[in-house]
């Protein structure tokens, strides 16, 4: 029940307790009460049972991949936000234009149709404007709009939100867009390559190479279907 069921079968249940037991140790509130690192190690040591195979087999990590500056084959937008490289990124999203938004449900009521949904798209359209015209203060205001209007909703928007706060250096904003975005579709590639841009910008870069790769891992699977 605590162990990611991916692990099943993978060891034996005394071993698997073990772990939980050194795991429930390590996150005890007191220093005092955690396991010293010599007897955690001494402790993992008993339960490794393959010592010959090198960490990176055990982990599942191609060889070659384990640079911590290049740790992945990474698409166009993928090395885009690993360099930062906003103006690459603003290309590559205006390129990808809202196909992404397609299946998102937006059920509209025959009034909101009728009273708000003409102002909601005037909204996104005038932002979309503002953002190809690399307006991106404007293109904030116009998303907003949209956003907080309450009647649509695109991850598509959040992430062009996202570039236009990162384009007027507002790094914490631009991740609660991409994080946003990522609940909206949460098997977006897009969303998860645009917090690691976020998360590089704010210096958390062990972070950002774990959404470039969970990135990463979600577009092989949507090229492989």
């Amino acid at each position: 029940m605590l162990m990611d069921s991916a692990l099943e079968g993978h060891f034996s249940n005394d071993d698997g307790e073990e772990l939980v037991r050194l795991a429930s140790r390590c996150l005890q509130y007191e220093a005092r009460e955690r396991p010293n690192a010599k007897s955690l190690v001494v402790s993992l040591m008993s339960l490794q049972k393959e010592a010959e195979v090198p960490s990176y087999v055990l982990m599942g990590i191609p060889q070659g991949t384990t640079s911590p500056k290049h740790p992945l084959s990474l698409t166009p937008f993928g090395e885009a936000c690993l360099r930062f490289d906003l103006t690459a990124i603003h290309e590559i999203l205006e390129k990808m234009g809202y196909k992404d938004d397609e299946g998102i449900a937006n059920e509209l009521s025959f009034q909101m149709w009728t009273s708000q949904m003409q102002d909601t798209l005037n909204s996104k359209k005038h932002g979309d404007s503002a953002f190809r015209a690399k307006d991106f203060t404007s293109a904030i205001n116009h998303y907003t709009q949209f956003i907080d209007g309450g009647t649509m909703v695109s991850p598509t928007v959040y992430a062009r939100r996202c570039l236009s706060y990162l384009m007027n250096d507002k790094p914490q904003e631009a991740l609660g867009d991409a994080v946003q975005a990522q609940a909206v579709s949460p098997e977006w590639p897009t969303a998860f390559y645009l917090q690691a841009a976020c998360l590089f910008s704010l210096g958390m870069e062990s972070d950002a190479q774990e959404n470039l790769k969970d990135g990463t891992n979600l577009e092989a699977k949507k090229s492989k279907n």
